[in-house]
């Protein structure tokens, strides 16, 4: 589903340079997608989980990822394989050292500012939509 027409166009301009084969079926499930948002009709009822993601579009989100990453920004875009376009993105990677002397972990958090982020959804561990008042 798309909630910005401009998050359609960079994800579009993105995807069609790719020419692999699994690239390829990114870009056919985009186009589903596509047709899939223009013709769904929006209702406020929560009746799957997919439905408190399609209720979270133009509104920040919690992504944690795979690797220790986390992500927090603004949702654009989502599909059924929860690949996801994000906006304003603020990347969160936490790392786990071992100190040799003392064998304690010491944990790492390195932030960046992404402007714009597609979000690959096999990579996808927990999405947290915003807190709503009456939920």
């Amino acid at each position: 589903c798309w909630s910005d027409p401009r998050a359609k166009q960079w994800y579009q301009r993105r995807v069609r340079g790719f020419q692999t084969y699994e690239h390829y079926f990114i870009q056919i499930n985009l186009r589903e997608v596509i047709l899939m948002a223009d013709g769904e009709p929006q209702s406020n009822v929560i009746e799957e989980p997919f439905d408190l993601i399609r209720l979270s579009l133009d509104e920040r989100v919690y992504v944690k990822m795979k690797n220790g990453r986390e992500l927090k920004g603004k949702l654009y875009a989502y599909d059924q394989h929860l690949n996801m376009v994000l906006g304003d993105v603020e990347e969160t990677i936490t790392t786990v050292e071992i100190d040799t002397d003392t064998y304690e972990e010491l944990f790492k958090s390195t932030k960046r500012a992404i402007q714009m982020l597609f979000v690959r959804g096999d990579g996808v561990i927990l999405v947290s939509p915003p807190t709503r008042p009456g939920y």
